[in-house]
């Protein structure tokens, strides 16, 4: 992958390639922030142009020899560590096929999207301490091509304690030329020594152009379309992809969104339930966006009570609503109803009754709106 081929992010392009130039290239680097906004592809980036035999001035040069078998995922000074179930198998190489195409599908993937790739009961993957001395003995070896041997770990918070004590003495001394790339969605879940040996590079959101752009190109729709698309996504690619694949048009989310505040502050059960039924008949990707779409929706409530409704990002139509509805939502319930519908997310994730979710939802967002 190709720093180009990274969407956003144009500030931590440049210090990586400032390292590179200046041969001051930390050994540990620990990529922060959402999956959505790209650190796996940094990564895999940053990784490809360092082991690039012929570096243009700010990419690799994507035709090499080398740059080919990074960007087939199969370069043998280029490492790989993730979380695995530990009964299909207890180290990463046992899932390297999935790892490949998962990657060459779509590099901007999630927690659960990883687990349902590699087990259909969707248990719990993790990074164990059997990783851990599987790593100890690549770093080991030498170079293949006499340069810097690379490890990119994704998801170092998934890291056993057994395995992260082990990791951190990797890290406290490392082999000589080799990297460490971790890509991190939480880092506070780390262990503070962890986080102290690595180099902070923190992830943006993607700006608003760029990511017009991007839509654009990808999916070949209007310039409406795409800014409703990049305000709903706040910055981050894999809810856009999702926004965008899904047949939910801003109508229906919209509608939807009204009839639950609407039954919920009316106290209406019967409406309550029937809402609920409609909704536990949907799919879960729109139900998933459904819940992404409210929080957008709270949010912008919240921006236009604190911050001016010059700020607010949404359609003339969702303006009409918020107008009304935004003095309901303060800093005394927005809390409560972040949680909740993030909660709810989650759930959804596990195979949660869907039924039960949104009546549950339903009954918790009357609570709120009366707090």
């Amino acid at each position: 992958m190709r720093f180009e081929d990274v969407v956003g992010q144009s500030d931590l392009k440049k210090k990586l390639l400032k390292e590179v130039k200046n041969q001051k290239i930390s050994h540990a680097q620990m990529f922060q922030g959402d999956p959505g906004f790209g650190g796996l592809p940094l990564a895999l980036a940053f990784a490809q142009y360092i082991l690039c035999e012929d570096k243009q001035e700010n990419d690799s040069c994507g035709k090499c020899p080398t740059c080919r078998q990074v960007l087939e995922l199969q370069h043998p000074d280029l490492h790989f560590s993730f979380p695995t179930i530990q009964s299909i198998s207890k180290i990463s190489n046992g899932l390297l096929s999935d790892w490949r195409s998962q990657i060459q599908a779509f590099a901007y993937f999630s927690y659960f999207d990883w687990i349902k790739k590699i087990d259909p009961k969707e248990g719990k993957p993790i990074i164990s301490v059997h990783e851990s001395e599987e790593i100890h003995k690549k770093l080991r070896l030498k170079s293949y091509q006499g340069g810097y041997k690379i490890l990119i770990m994704w998801l170092p918070e998934t890291m056993n304690m057994e395995c992260a004590n082990k990791i951190l003495k990797i890290l406290e001394e490392p082999p000589k030329k080799t990297l460490f790339l971790l890509v991190s969605a939480n880092a506070d879940a780390l262990l503070d020594t962890i986080r102290s040996r690595c180099q902070l590079l923190q992830l943006q959101r993607i700006e608003k152009q760029v990511m017009e752009d991007h839509l654009k190109k990808a999916f070949n729709i209007d310039q409406e379309t795409c800014q409703s698309i990049t305000s709903f996504s706040e910055g981050n690619l894999l809810r856009a992809h999702e926004i965008a694949q899904s047949s939910d048009d801003d109508e229906e989310l919209k509608d939807a969104f009204i009839d639950m505040m609407r039954s919920s502050y009316k106290k209406n059960v019967i409406e309550m339930m029937n809402w609920s039924d409609s909704m536990a008949k949907k799919g879960k990707a729109r139900q998933k966006i459904f819940l992404t779409y409210t929080l957008h929706m709270l949010r912008q409530c919240i921006v236009k009570n604190y911050m001016g409704e010059r700020l607010v990002h949404v359609s003339k139509e969702e303006a009409a609503f918020i107008e009304r509805f935004a003095p309901f939502i303060s800093g005394n319930n927005i809390r409560e109803f972040m949680s909740a519908f993030d909660e709810a997310y989650y759930q959804l994730e596990r195979n949660a009754n869907s039924k039960i979710l949104f009546t549950l939802l339903c009954f918790q967002s009357m609570r709120f709106l009366h707090k």
